[in-house]
């Protein structure tokens, strides 16, 4: 079994794989004052509720976007399972041709989920990866990374709105049903959701037509449903594709 961890600006993935498949996984909040102690913990009530032993893991590949917790998360496998995991950036590389001015400001998550999406769907792909903030990344048909827009986050807009005005609640984010609200959570919610649809509608048709021709869009993380429900530019959700490319770069790079 292979253990793989996403670590985001808000949330820790954990995922085994066993057999190339994702056997089962949980996530943590991404605290940026965690111990290992706290880590490990959680891991081995993980690994007892589905009958695996620290014995079965084979190895473990991280990718992380939060250098404050690789200390904590780093020492939590090696005390727990026993394995010094293999990072994503350092000391496992992906072969990836990086047409970025600077290859090294592009964050690991970028990478792995474009290296991934290539894999899985061919190119050009975009990917859109809804999660603190809403990136999108431009593989082309040879499977370079060609760059992306960064965007803020939708939670981070919400509480933009809701922590500089005054009279504006807390909101669930949801769609309302209807663009012309009639009270101020609804009319909150219309410009949330259809307002964000149509900033991820029209950047990736520039992104198409900067590239001359229409690309393949796979979206992920938590909120990337409600944008497909409510939008007709999005092609496939894969909200596993972290974990999943997680697993192919061990693949393809540790053991190919």
């Amino acid at each position: 079994m292979i253990l793989t961890v996403d670590i985001g600006n808000t949330n820790m993935e954990f995922g085994i794989f066993e057999n190339n498949q994702l056997k089962a996984n949980f996530r943590l909040v991404t605290n940026r004052t965690v111990t290992s102690d706290e880590i490990g913990l959680f891991m081995t009530q993980f690994f007892s509720i589905h009958k695996i032993t620290t014995d079965e893991i084979e190895d473990i590949i991280i990718g992380s976007v939060v250098p404050q917790v690789m200390f904590s998360v780093s020492n939590a496998m090696r005390k727990y399972i026993g394995k010094d995991p293999l990072i994503v950036g350092e000391n496992i590389q992906i072969n990836m041709k990086n047409n970025y001015h600077n290859p090294k400001e592009v964050g690991a998550d970028r990478l792995i989920s474009a290296y991934t999406a290539f894999q899985k769907y061919g190119g050009p792909v975009i990917i859109v990866d809804f999660g603190t903030a809403t990136t999108f990344d431009l593989v082309g048909e040879d499977g370079a990374y060609e760059g992306g827009t960064i965007y803020p986050g939708i939670k981070i807009s919400i509480e933009a709105l809701t922590q500089n005005t005054a009279k504006l609640p807390t909101i669930e984010f949801q769609a309302p049903g209807t663009v012309i609200g009639r009270d101020t959570i609804t009319s909150m919610q219309s410009g949330a959701v259809y307002g964000y649809v149509g900033a991820v509608t029209y950047l990736i048709q520039k992104m198409n037509d900067e590239l001359g021709k229409k690309a393949f869009v796979v979206a992920t993380g938590g909120l990337s449903t409600l944008i497909y429900e409510n939008s007709n530019c999005i092609d496939k959700i894969d909200k596993t594709l972290m974990l999943e490319g997680l697993m192919k770069i061990y693949q393809d790079f540790c053991h190919a």
